[in-house]
């Protein structure tokens, strides 16, 4: 299936103490598998272990595209998501903290947004 290594027990420690940091209480993870497009040019997807949590009405992604290498996202819809702006992060401490900072920028955007309408 994927060559591509799991997530390490100290990769999942990283991002679950970072999301209690975060939003000071447990947040659960979901590992899964996604199909990935390594080159955006190439029709070719391959399998990347990856981790899934929800914090409503959000819900964020990070896949494992190699190992030290990952990806992230973050979505409100299947029509409407969202990346850091940053392919892929050799660091997943790095990765996690840059999609929770952009997402919460992006809320408070969005806020701010709601109430000029």
């Amino acid at each position: 299936m994927s060559t591509v290594p799991d997530f390490s027990s100290s990769e999942l420690w990283i991002i679950r103490t970072t999301l209690k940091e975060r939003y000071g209480h447990d947040i659960e993870i979901q590992l899964a598998d996604s199909e990935v497009k390594f080159e955006y040019s190439q029709p070719k997807l391959t399998w990347c272990p990856t981790v899934y949590w929800e914090v409503k009405p959000v819900a964020f992604v990070i896949f494992k595209t190699a190992p030290e290498r990952y990806r992230s996202q973050f979505f409100y819809s299947e029509t409407e998501f969202y990346d850091t702006g940053i392919d892929e992060y050799d660091n997943i401490s790095d990765c996690v903290t840059t999609l929770l900072k952009i997402q919460a920028d992006h809320e408070a955007q969005r806020k701010l947004d709601q109430q000029k309408n």
